[in-house]
């Protein structure tokens, strides 16, 4: 009977999961345009809708709804980018920021706003996703070319604070450039404008479908190697390219917004518990979550001591890491 109610629980999740994370969805998002240091209302965002010339204009169109779009758009990248690793390593621990990617990408980042300040904005993310890369290489080359998965998340941590290390000995040691690159490095959206999300929404719109094409064969790796070669999966090539493109969702958005800690770690986690292993219902709920998971953040991070402002990453990190210490006692 027991079992009879989970499945049937189970099953009604699914129906109405993506209605309801929707729902949620767009009601963060209203909320996102409303909160910060002073509220509007509905009312008043409406008049401003119909008044160019209000006074609030500039907080609502340049400040707060392209911040909007962007907590949608990097948190649905980071999700999904966590879905990908996590499926290809088969390892609940593991995460774009686990394995080192998000501090390699911040690293580079803080390099190129540090050595070459008058850079232009859009070769960040270039740079940054070959950052993501190098680390990715040196910690596949650690673990000896297997997928190991405890070794490469004990690694990947190890490597994620080396990173950081080096990031934070650049910025004490260049104490007249630190602050744009905090901005990277504590993972905000804190002065994201249009001109951030012109760069970014070129990239997200290509990379973002991508993993729906490796549906199926996420599906049959879950299976194991040698079922999935059965199958008539190539192995080695299809995890090269699902890991290349879920270190190039991760990079990019953190060449925007930083590394957003453990959002790549929960949001999966959550969407499996969900609806299910199957990728082609994972993937969607895993970015619903993200999107969820990092707006949600992003309001706290506003309205919890206004007018100073939390970076959102610190507020993930409260929500991930008793959630990574809980699956790191599970996993055995």
């Amino acid at each position: 009977m027991n079992i009879f109610k989970r499945s049937v629980l189970r099953y009604f999740l699914q129906i109405g999961f993506y209605p309801i994370t929707l729902m949620i969805t767009l009601l963060l998002f209203i909320l996102s345009l409303q909160l910060g240091t002073y509220s509007l209302s509905l009312q008043e965002i409406w008049q401003i809708l119909q008044e160019p010339n209000n006074p609030h204009y500039f907080t609502l169109f340049e400040y707060r709804l392209p911040r909007a779009i962007l907590a949608v758009l990097m948190g649905g990248a980071l999700a999904v980018s966590g879905v990908l690793i996590q499926s290809v390593v088969r390892n609940p621990l593991a995460s774009p920021d686990i394995l080192g990617i998000n501090n390699a990408a911040g690293l580079i980042a803080v390099l190129c706003l540090i050595f070459f300040p008058g850079i232009a904005f859009y070769w960040l993310p270039i740079f940054a996703f070959i950052g993501g890369i190098l680390s990715f290489v040196i910690l596949w080359i650690i673990c000896g070319f297997h997928f190991r998965p405890i070794k490469m998340a004990i690694i990947g941590v190890a490597l994620s604070a080396l990173w950081a290390a080096i990031s934070h000995y650049l910025m004490l040691s260049n104490p007249l450039d630190i602050n744009s690159a905090m901005l990277w490095l504590t993972g905000s959206l804190w002065g994201r404008s249009w001109s951030y999300l012109t760069v970014i929404l070129p990239w997200l719109l290509v990379l973002l479908p991508l993993p729906f094409i490796f549906c199926r064969d996420l599906d049959t790796l879950a299976l194991g190697e040698q079922k999935a070669a059965t199958l008539g999966v190539h192995i080695s090539k299809t995890q090269i390219l699902i890991l290349l493109l879920s270190v190039a969702l991760a990079t990019t958005a953190v060449a925007i917004c930083g590394p957003i800690a453990f959002l790549g770690l929960v949001a999966p986690h959550l969407a499996r518990h969900l609806v299910g292993g199957r990728h082609r219902r994972l993937l969607p709920a895993a970015l619903l979550l993200g999107v969820i998971l990092l707006l949600l953040s992003d309001i706290l991070a506003r309205i919890i001591a206004p007018p100073v402002e939390i970076p959102a990453g610190i507020l993930t990190a409260i929500l991930g890491a008793p959630y990574f210490f809980y699956l790191l006692m599970r996993t055995k």
